[in-house]
């Protein structure tokens, strides 16, 4: 049983680590310099994608010499479960306007492109100058058109992961790695 194992039976415990808080961090700088170097004498607005997002936006916006300015929207498709439900609905919406300016979505995971396909249709139809993402992990199984991606953090296996931000049902998003999810069929 982890250290980091849940009082709740039913939350499944977090497993081997996938990506360490090292490689998070140095890939994090990194993105922060292409973002930098792309947006050189403009100030990104960063679109943060609760609550998965948080800690991921939070490292990149300090990682980003520029001014940057920081708004957050809540949407969910999973609900307490590890599979999508297929149905993405705005839970927090922005509360700046984003007509005329450069917007870069924070997204913590692209796993089916559901969510993000969704939230990339609803902002463009505010009028950015321009609009852009940013995804920490992208499932490699993805179905995405590849070219909505501008930055990237890392490519996953499709395995159900937390930390650094990632939940199960609210739990372990204070790991400061990303770790695989234990289930019964990995044992």
């Amino acid at each position: 049983m982890s250290a980091y194992q849940s009082n709740n039976p039913d939350i499944p415990a977090p497993g081997r680590v996938l990506v360490s808080a090292e490689d998070l961090a140095k890939r994090v700088t990194v993105l922060g310099r292409e973002i930098t170097a792309d947006y050189a004498g403009r100030s990104p607005l960063l679109v943060g994608v609760l609550k998965g997002a948080f800690m991921f936006m939070s490292d990149l916006a300090r990682a980003i010499d520029l001014p940057v300015e920081l708004d957050f929207m809540a949407v969910s498709s999973y609900g307490h479960s590890t599979r999508s439900s297929g149905v993405v609905r705005i839970v927090k919406d922005l509360d700046l306007d984003l007509a005329g300016r450069d917007v870069i979505i924070v997204e913590d995971i692209v796993d089916s492109g559901l969510t993000l396909s969704y939230l990339r249709k609803n902002l463009l139809a505010r009028n950015p100058a321009s609009l852009e993402v940013c995804a920490l992990l992208v499932h490699n199984d993805h179905q995405l058109d590849e070219s909505i991606l501008r930055y990237e953090g890392f490519r996953i296996p499709p395995e159900f992961v937390v930390g650094y931000g990632l939940d199960v049902a609210q739990h372990y998003r204070n790991l400061s790695d990303i770790r695989v999810i234990e289930t019964e069929t990995d044992e």
